[in-house]
């Protein structure tokens, strides 16, 4: 047995255990199943949950890698372009995903070919200064074009 401080108790009977748990307003925990005799801890049985929720959560975070994106215009100058540039930098840097947008409004369609050189140089100047990989192609949609990469 362990108590609320992370000093071991030792080897004791269930009663003397449960006893004590009681005593100190705590609730008795199996942590481990494997071992003889199983090892019992003294917690708050709701705050364990509420961190064992907490831990999955983050690493959930950490798992999937979110998709953020980053929205480029037809008429972009060369320092938002930049700008934009080190924004995906710093999200590609955290793990997450990126996804590049360029919408596209009126006599805008017409012209996809300088909007994907647009595109094309925001990619080079990416890769400048992080090594990418292209999850998913540049792709025309409804209201323009679109695009998700990673980090290699």
């Amino acid at each position: 047995m362990i108590d609320e401080a992370g000093k071991q108790l030792g080897v004791l009977a269930l009663e003397k255990a449960l006893q004590i748990a009681g005593e100190r307003g705590f609730d008795l925990i199996q942590v481990t199943e494997r071992v003889e005799p199983p090892v019992c801890k003294l917690m708050d049985y709701g705050k364990y949950l509420y961190q064992l929720e907490k831990k999955e959560k983050s690493a959930e975070h950490h798992k999937a890698g979110l998709i953020k994106g980053i929205r480029l215009t037809f008429a972009i100058s060369e320092h938002d372009l930049e700008v934009r540039t080190h924004q995906a930098e710093k999200f590609l840097k955290q793990g997450d995903k990126v996804r590049i947008e360029m919408k596209l409004r009126g006599r805008e369609k017409a012209h996809q070919d300088f909007a994907k050189e647009k595109i094309k140089k925001f990619l080079e100047a990416l890769e400048k200064s992080i090594p990418i990989r292209i999850e998913r192609e540049l792709k025309k949609q409804a209201g323009g074009l679109t695009m998700i990469v990673l980090k290699k």
